[in-house]
């Protein structure tokens, strides 16, 4: 009897190759599986991020352009129109970079969330209305697009922002 006791109480160690030995090493090279929706949504921020930096650049290369651009949905003075044609698209632009960068991550998220969702409102609002307008999204290049288009593409654009902003009060509760 005493032999099987001392037969139980000794370990038998993992054979190299096998088990944490093997997890450790190949750790360095690539990502832990668990972590793959962290990398995944790091991408979607970035693309979410050029998108608006893009999109604000096409418009502060045009300003009036832009200005004309709102001043279609027949919702708002002209004055307010070429204010908001000057400081919107490098308003896309800061908050797409902080996006990208991660800095000011909550607030950049809200305020580009806030943007679709206003610019949803609109959009539908200038379709009820008959009016048969180019948004000025991505300037020239979105005016060939149907409004079906634009509205999926809207909708996508803000269900992923909401999904990043999500995605980071979770994190940030479960660091803390």
């Amino acid at each position: 009897m005493a032999e099987e006791e001392e037969v139980r109480e000794t370990p038998n160690p993992p054979s190299p190759g096998y088990g944490a030995q093997v997890a450790e090493s190949v750790s360095s090279f690539i990502p832990h599986p668990s972590s793959f929706p962290r990398y995944l949504w790091r991408v979607v921020a970035i693309l979410i991020g050029g998108l608006f930096v893009y999109a604000g650049a096409v418009k502060v290369l045009d300003p009036a352009e832009f200005a004309r651009d709102i001043d279609n949905y027949k919702m708002l003075p002209w004055q307010v129109s070429v204010s908001l044609g000057l400081y919107l698209p490098w308003l896309e632009i800061f908050c797409g970079l902080a996006l990208i960068a991660r800095v000011f991550h909550r607030g950049s998220v809200l305020i580009l969330a806030a943007l679709m969702v206003l610019f949803i409102v609109i959009t539908i609002v200038a379709k009820a209305r008959g009016l048969d307008i180019s948004c000025g999204c991505f300037g020239h290049a979105s005016k060939y697009l149907s409004f079906a288009w634009h509205l999926a593409l809207d909708f996508v654009l803000l269900a992923a922002l909401i999904f990043l902003f999500v995605r980071q009060q979770s994190t940030s509760r479960a660091a803390g």
